[in-house]
């Protein structure tokens, strides 16, 4: 179905980071490099000489211990019982990376000392989300009187209480943020729970596993070497998970990336070839290479799959695996590009929906596993909050996803006497209805999200760090921004902006939709690349001073390295000054 043309996203909102210069002087003279890479070190944080040593070598030294996780002694004193007891130990995980990559790392860890055990990953669409009554009721018919919930279980009180009448306990291995009440577990590993010292907050589910089995290590006098094996799953977790990118997970990300280029996984190894990846593996591979094959095999048919393909002992094994998960790939790419063409035109072809300041589609036929990415999607051509709804079974299954600022689980909550059931955080949510509650959902949402955005919301935001002159971009300027590496939340690829450039003529649209570009300031030129910014080139034309937003990188060509830039966006001089 081919898409109706869509109403242009509005011009795009700047905004310049905010920097305590003195901070920054500070550390400009213990540093002694440029003064714009020491603003962006203290946006970051970073305001000392001992802070930046360690930003800029981390190692695996830097590692907190184990033992400061609240209930650790619990969870590994219960772990050696059931060992000594030759109990039978259930891995248990969700579905997406971080639950698989979570399952295959303590699973694999245990079967190497231990013969009792099994793993269980709950399908998506017949448990859904999280510990499930089926995998309880699973372990109970199988004779397992342990299960370690990886990445899940912090708030499945009632189904662990269940497990518990079943003579089954559990320990909790999760990063999710808590309720009031806890589950009755034999330990809960969570270092967001209260009273918990650990000093690092933002584990993924794989790095609190990961956390349990260096406790595991330690206690069984085995060397710290074994646990370090599974870094490179660790760092795949961190970055398809999104989250922070500082402190341990920086760390663990920095020698999770080490580990895949020197001695990967056999799975990580079996992917990279599959997608033809040439060179070393960045942080960018593993969010756009590794994370949406593992994601299909939960999205399209098992995520088991996925579990085995990191258990695989070899490369020839892992691939097996990794070619059926490259097919669920391109299969989850075909389903949500359809589905995406399909909703645009819904939307460009009503009227009332394209007035609307929220989006809430439904269409029976859509595939529950893409629909979050197809509200991702339709975000980039219509900026506001938005819900992809479908059937599944006797209700309505949806995902929501919203803009930056504006807290669409918030929005679903005050919607929720509609609503069978619902979940989610901040930015992302799931939720399901009655097929007869659908029409009411959508208008209920849409006056929900009226009454409460505010209009600067509804208009993307560039946040831009610093200000530079194109004198200042050198090799050795790029060379320590490299090593800000590896980028994620709270350290994000630095994006800079430089006024009065102007066109050198040599400016040209590649490909239909690419902007080439060529500009200059004060005597000095660089080349880049817009990518889907081809209509920026009558700006270009017009041979006026324009201001430029962008990241630094590296062009590859014919074996030559050079410095480009990757424009985010560009306005005319005076109108950006007017930001």
């Amino acid at each position: 179905m081919e898409a109706k043309a869509t109403i242009p996203v509005p011009a795009k909102r700047w905004r310049m980071a905010c920097t305590e210069r003195d901070k920054a002087e500070e550390l400009f003279r213990s540093l002694r490099i440029h003064p714009a890479l020491c603003e962006v070190l203290v946006q970051r944080g970073i305001e000392s000489y001992e802070a930046a040593k360690e930003f800029f070598r981390p190692s695996i030294e830097q590692l907190h211990s184990p033992w400061l996780m609240k209930d650790m002694d619990k969870a590994v004193d219960r772990v050696l019982l059931a060992f000594e007891r030759k109990e039978k130990i259930l891995v248990f995980g969700d579905y997406d990376v971080d639950g698989t990559t979570s399952v295959a790392c303590v699973y694999h860890f245990l079967s190497r000392h231990y013969d009792h055990l099994d793993f269980y990953i709950p399908h998506r669409y017949r448990e859904g989300y999280g510990v499930s009554k089926a995998g309880i009721d699973f372990a109970h018919q199988n004779g397992f009187t342990l299960i370690i919930a990886l990445d899940c279980g912090i708030k499945s009180i009632e189904l662990i209480a269940y497990a518990k009448s079943l003579g089954i306990d559990f320990i909790v291995c999760d990063h999710h943020l808590p309720d009031d009440v806890l589950p009755d577990a034999v330990a809960i590993l969570n270092a967001k729970q209260p009273g918990c010292p650990y000093p690092f907050k933002e584990l993924c589910g794989c790095g609190v596993g990961f956390k349990l089995i260096c406790a595991l290590c330690d206690r069984m006098e085995r060397p710290p070497d074994e646990a370090w094996w599974y870094l490179d799953l660790v760092a795949t977790a961190i970055a398809a998970d999104i989250v922070s990118m500082s402190g341990e997970n920086r760390v663990l990300a920095f020698c999770g990336l080490e580990k895949a280029n020197r001695d990967p996984n056999p799975g990580i190894r079996a992917l990279s070839t599959l997608s033809a990846h040439e060179g070393p593996l960045q942080i960018n591979n593993l969010v756009f290479m590794i994370a949406p094959r593992v994601n299909a095999a939960g999205r399209m048919d098992d995520a088991r799959k996925a579990v085995q393909l990191f258990l695989s002992g070899t490369v020839n094994e892992a691939m097996g695996w990794a070619e059926q998960l490259h097919i669920d790939n391109s299969q989850r790419k075909e389903t949500d590009t359809t589905i995406t063409e399909e909703a645009l035109a819904l939307i460009g072809g009503d009227e009332t929906l394209l007035n609307r300041i929220s989006t809430v589609l439904y269409q029976p036929h859509w595939h529950k596993g893409v629909v979050g990415i197809v509200a991702s999607r339709l975000i980039e051509h219509y900026y506001r909050p938005t819900i992809v709804l479908t059937r599944s079974g006797d209700v309505v299954a949806g995902s929501a996803r919203s803009v930056t600022g504006f807290n669409v689980y918030e929005a679903i909550h005050q919607c929720r006497e509609l609503l069978l059931g619902y979940g989610g955080h901040f930015y992302a949510a799931g939720m399901t209805m009655s097929p007869d509650n659908v029409e009411a959902f959508v208008e209920r949402f849409e006056q929900v999200v009226r009454a409460s955005i505010h209009p600067d919301l509804l208009i993307p935001e560039i946040l831009i760090d610093i200000e530079l002159n194109f004198r200042d971009i050198t090799q050795s300027f790029y060379n320590i921004l490299a090593q800000m590496e590896p980028f994620g939340p709270d350290n994000l690829r630095p994006t800079f902006i430089t006024r009065g450039a102007v066109n050198t003529g040599y400016s040209r649209v590649v490909k239909d939709k690419h902007l080439r570009f060529s500009l200059r300031q004060d005597g000095i030129t660089f080349t880049g690349i817009g990518f889907g910014m081809a209509d920026k080139m009558p700006l270009l034309e017009n041979n006026q001073p324009v201001d430029v937003v962008y990241k630094i990188d590296v062009n590859e060509w014919n074996g030559e390295k050079s410095l480009q830039l990757r424009m985010v966006d560009v306005k005319a001089s005076r109108e950006a000054n007017t930001q």
